[in-house]
């Protein structure tokens, strides 16, 4: 059974790595996958009741982020419709490559650390989507959010997945995760920005200025602008005052903001209100782009279930041992699998007993786990979010943007590492 889940995952990977070639849309095969590896699984079970119920519980969990996604997009497109984020590209456009490039790399950085990676990755996509004119220009620049904002969310315990579930366990606190991990994250994010400001040899093509005609007021605009992007930022704050997950959060936001713009917009004729309303952002929502994401999850979720995820980190640390290496083998992990299941695995196998609350290695595994996954766009929820929304090609982020997150990855690393030998001289 193993050896066949491991292959029909294989080769559903390999036919999404190849989506170009072969000319079927890489929701479609990750749906077929998650379907497929799910039924051998259940078929080989020696109890197709417990098996259903993982199924089930695995479900709720996508579900969550799937929702989640779902809010997230649909508070951005309505912002967008707006022309809200027109604020934010007339503030930040500058002629100057080096500084627009930095500009770029810390926002995304430091507003993934309070929103989360996901969201904030949306949010650049939109931005940089009226931003800069060149199309490779964007997609390397995107390259570099997905670096950033998956740095930006490894130093902060709400800013991914991984660190929350740290948090949650008890194996980690918010302050100490912060100062022991903030130098390594910026240094992940910062290497790669300096080699993409070298590379971008010529001057960055911006969308030039034109008089805009806008279907909404500058009152109109700015407000939900400025509630949308409060709500995005409300998200974290809701969940921890009422411990609720986040897509609660999000789905408050949203049925506040369809409020919201319906009572803008409630003296327009239906025609004129057009997408300037939940109804209208929900129907432009690329809905490919969240089964893909679904479809990967659930894949995940077969191996994680049928123990091919936790025999991976067992082997790992049975075989190497050192601690610094099993927490960068899970970094590199992270780029192919999912991180959820493979800290999980870790969290159960390391007791708190043997390595207490904030003993460095949950630290550096919080770091690696969080910035691994850049290595390869469908590593992280922020990669799979702009792959399928961009369309940008596997190959192409493996040649252009793989070896420059690598680098960054490998050089947080070593600053982390550094910062321990110096604190323990």
């Amino acid at each position: 059974m193993i050896i066949l889940l491991i292959s029909i995952f294989l080769v559903g990977y390999l036919a999404i790595i190849f989506e170009q070639s072969i000319k079927i849309n890489k929701a479609a095969i990750a749906l077929i996958t998650a379907v497929l590896c799910w039924t051998v699984f259940v078929l080989f079970a020696k109890d197709k009741i417990v098996t259903i119920n993982e199924l089930s519980v695995h479900l709720s969990n996508i579900s969550e982020v799937v929702f989640f996604l779902l809010g997230a997009m649909a508070i951005v497109e309505l912002i967008d419709a707006h022309d809200g984020f027109q604020i934010i590209v007339e503030r930040i456009k500058t002629t100057n490559k080096a500084k627009l490039i930095w500009i770029i790399s810390i926002t995304t950085f430091f507003l993934s650390a309070v929103l989360d990676n996901l969201t904030t990755a949306i949010v650049m996509l939109s931005i940089l989507n009226k931003l800069v004119a060149d199309k490779k220009t964007k997609h390397l620049l995107l390259g570099l959010v997905i670096i950033a904002a998956n740095a930006g969310g490894a130093w902060s315990p709400i800013g991914d997945v991984t660190t929350t579930m740290l948090w949650i366990g008890g194996q980690i606190t918010p302050m100490h995760i912060i100062q022991q991990t903030f130098l390594a994250s910026f240094v992940c994010m910062a290497i790669p920005t300096l080699i993409v400001n070298y590379i971008i040899k010529e001057k960055i093509v911006l969308i030039p200025k034109t008089n805009n005609i806008f279907s909404t007021t500058a009152l109109e605009r700015n407000s939900v602008f400025i509630i949308g992007l409060g709500c995005l930022l409300f998200v974290p704050i809701f969940k921890a005052i009422t411990g609720l997950p986040p897509y609660m959060g999000m789905m408050l936001c949203l049925g506040m903001l369809w409020v919201l713009t319906e009572m803008i917009h409630k003296g327009k004729l239906d025609v004129k209100k057009g997408d300037l309303t939940v109804s209208g952002a929900l129907k432009k929502i690329d809905t490919a782009s969240i089964l893909f994401f679904f479809g990967i999850l659930l894949s995940i979720a077969a191996l994680d279930s049928s123990g091919i995820l936790i025999q991976f980190a067992t082997s790992l640390n049975e075989t190497v041992g050192n601690l610094h290496v099993v927490a960068f083998g899970i970094g590199l992990l992270s780029a192919v699998f999912d991180n959820v299941p493979l800290v999980a695995a870790l969290q159960s196998m390391y007791s708190l007993d043997a390595y207490p609350t904030d003993h460095y290695f949950w630290e550096l595994l919080a770091y690696a786990a969080g910035t691994g996954g850049s290595c390869l766009i469908i590593g992280s929820a922020a990669g799979i979010a702009i792959m399928g929304i961009e369309k940008i090609d596997f190959f192409w982020y493996l040649k252009r943007v793989s070896l420059i997150a690598l680098v960054g990855f490998i050089s947080g690393m070593a600053v982390f590492m550094l910062e321990q030998y110096l604190l323990a001289l």
